[in-house]
C-alpha cells in the first residue's frame, strides 16, 4: 500500500499492522518503556513510569478529530478531556493533571471555540484535574478541518492495571455500549434530522469521565481486576479481540447479556453494522476474577451504574486460542471478528 488510508486510523487490524510496521518494530526493546514501567512494549492506551516512593506516574496522550465537532451529548472539548482521563483510569491511575494542544483553522467561529474550551475546562473542574500547560496554533484556511485537540493526561497509581485476563475471569461492562458510535454515525450520514431519538434526546453520546466508577472500584476491588479498557475505536469487539489474541485465550460472551439501547440496535441493523464495533466514550470493560464478579456488579449499581453486568467469561482453549465467540439469541455460536475497515471514520 503506497498511501495512508482512513482504515489505518480506525483502531482496527489495519491500524495495528501500520503501528507495528511504522513504529513498534523500529524502536529498540530497551527503549519501549522506562525501566520498571510499561510503554509501547505493552501498547495500552497509557504508559507508566516508576517513582521513587513506589508509586507510578501514569501518562496518556491522544488526539481528537471527531466529525461533527458538536453532537448530542457533547462536543470535541468534552470528548478530549473525558477520553484522556478515562485512559489514565483504565491503567489504574487517579488523574491529577492535563496538558492540551489545540489547532484551529483560520476563520473558525470564536463563539464555537469558546464553547469548546469552556466545556473542556468544565470537565477538568468537575474532576479536579489541573490544566498545567498546552499549546495553541492556527492553520491557514483549508489546511486543517476546523479543529484538532490533543490532550496529555497524567495520573498516579500505586498498582497499575497491566492487562492480563486470566482463564475463569468474568467479562464486565459498566453500561450500554455503542451510544457514541451510533450518534456520530447517524450524524455523518446526514440522518440526524430524521432520527426522532436524536432530536428527543433519548439517544445521545455517552461521553463522560469514568472517575466516579473507577476510583471506588480501584479502591475496593483492585485485587479483582485483571484488565481494564474503555471501548472507543473498535468498540467492545476490538477490546475483547485484543485481549484474546494477545493472551492466547478464548473469550465467550452472551449476546442477550450485552446492554445495548433499542435505538442503537435498531439503527445498527438498518445500516448493516454490528453494535459490538461501535465506540463508547463512557463505558468500562473489565476482566474480573470470578469470585468478585457479582460483588463488583452490585457495588457498581450502588454507584449509579445500574446497567453494569457480566456478559461473558475468559476460557483456556487449545482449539480456539485468540478468538472471541458470541452465544447468539438462538443458542448458537458466532465468531466475533476483529474490527476492520472504516466502520465510522473520525469518531473521536
Amino acid at each position: 500500500m503506497d498511501y495512508v488510508t482512513l482504515a489505518q486510523g480506525a483502531g482496527g487490524v489495519e491500524m495495528l499492522e501500520l503501528l507495528e510496521k511504522l513504529i513498534f518494530r523500529r524502536v529498540d526493546e530497551k527503549l519501549k518503556h522506562v525501566e520498571g514501567g510499561v510503554g509501547i512494549d505493552v501498547a495500552d492506551d497509557a504508559a507508566t513510569i516508576p517513582l521513587p516512593d513506589g508509586n507510578y506516574l501514569v501518562i496518556s496522550v491522544d488526539s481528537y478529530t471527531v466529525n461533527p465537532i458538536f453532537f448530542p451529548g457533547g462536543n470535541i472539548g468534552v470528548l478530549a478531556a473525558s477520553g484522556s482521563i478515562n485512559d489514565v483510569l483504565m491503567l489504574g491511575g487517579k488523574p491529577i493533571a492535563m496538558l492540551d494542544a489545540i489547532v484551529v483553522e483560520e476563520g473558525f467561529p470564536m463563539k464555537d471555540l469558546e464553547i469548546i474550551v469552556e466545556s473542556m475546562l468544565g470537565v477538568l473542574r468537575e474532576e479536579n484535574v489541573a490544566l498545567i500547560g498546552g499549546d495553541f496554533k492556527v492553520m491557514p484556511r483549508g489546511q486543517v478541518d476546523k479543529i484538532v485537540i490533543s490532550t496529555t493526561a497524567i495520573g498516579i497509581s500505586n498498582d497499575p492495571i497491566i492487562d492480563k485476563p486470566r482463564p475463569g475471569d468474568k467479562i464486565y461492562v459498566s453500561d450500554f455500549i455503542g451510544d457514541h458510535g451510533a450518534v456520530i454515525l447517524l450524524m455523518q450520514m446526514g440522518l440526524d434530522k430524521d432520527v426522532e431519538e436524536l432530536s428527543s434526546g433519548s439517544l445521545r453520546s455517552d461521553v463522560r469521565p469514568l472517575t466516579k466508577l473507577m476510583i471506588p472500584l480501584l479502591s475496593k476491588y483492585r485485587r479483582c481486576i485483571n484488565a481494564a479498557r474503555d471501548p472507543t475505536r473498535g468498540g467492545l469487539a476490538g477490546v475483547l479481540y485484543e485481549w484474546a489474541s494477545k493472551n492466547d485465550l478464548l473469550i465467550r460472551i452472551v449476546e442477550e447479556e450485552i446492554p445495548i439501547r433499542d435505538p442503537v440496535r435498531k439503527y445498527s441493523e438498518m445500516l448493516g453494522i454490528d453494535p459490538l464495533y461501535l465506540a463508547s466514550e463512557g463505558v468500562a470493560v473489565l476482566s474480573i476474577k470470578p469470585e468478585c464478579a457479582d460483588e463488583v456488579v452490585e457495588f457498581s449499581h450502588k454507584l449509579g451504574f445500574e446497567n453494569a453486568r457480566i456478559i461473558g467469561e475468559v476460557r483456556q482453549s487449545d482449539m480456539f486460542r485468540g478468538y472471541v465467540a458470541a452465544e447468539t439469541t438462538i443458542g448458537g455460536l458466532r465468531l466475533v471478528e476483529p474490527p476492520r475497515g472504516e466502520i465510522v471514520p473520525r469518531i473521536c
